[in-house]
């Protein structure tokens, strides 16, 4: 099946809602079954009950507020990416209250059916972890870990 603008247009639209709705459910119905997040923060989540458990214990554990403004959409067969507007305010220990924002791009991989397969992101979240007024070191481990797990391509 090929992915029209259309479609990628309504998937990002439940996309974006089943996230600030805290509708894991939702989120997860937008997968196959096999599919899998990668999220920025958290990792990787593979098969509808995970990602869906991933929002509602991850995502809105540690924040709440949602707004995710994507734009900028493109699609071809069955790829699609978007740039974003993505915020919240957590409730993490420490920095509950604190707003966090920062932009980003999305890439979807849809199936022969049109569910997505894989969807990854890449934003700053060192950019987004200085909002929250993480100590340098804290910051400084997380984007260390985040290096280790580029593909080395030599």
């Amino acid at each position: 099946m090929t992915v029209t603008a259309d479609d990628f247009k309504r998937v990002l639209q439940s996309f974006t809602a089943a996230v600030e709705g805290n509708a894991g459910d939702k989120l997860a119905s937008l997968f196959a079954e096999d599919g899998t997040y990668h999220d920025g923060f958290y990792g990787s989540f593979t098969g509808r009950s995970a990602i869906a458990t991933m929002l509602s214990e991850h995502f809105w554990g540690a924040a709440e507020g949602f707004r995710w403004q994507m734009h900028d959409a493109v699609v071809n067969d069955s790829i699609g990416y978007a740039s974003y507007l993505f915020s919240y305010v957590s409730k993490l220990p420490g920095a509950e209250g604190k707003p966090v924002r920062f932009t980003g791009m999305s890439r979807f991989r849809f199936d022969d059916t049109g569910l997505i397969k894989d969807y990854r992101e890449e934003f700053n979240t060192g950019a987004a972890l200085a909002q929250l007024d993480f100590e340098q070191g804290r910051i400084v481990g997380h984007l260390k870990k985040k290096v280790s797990e580029y593909p080395r391509t030599r």
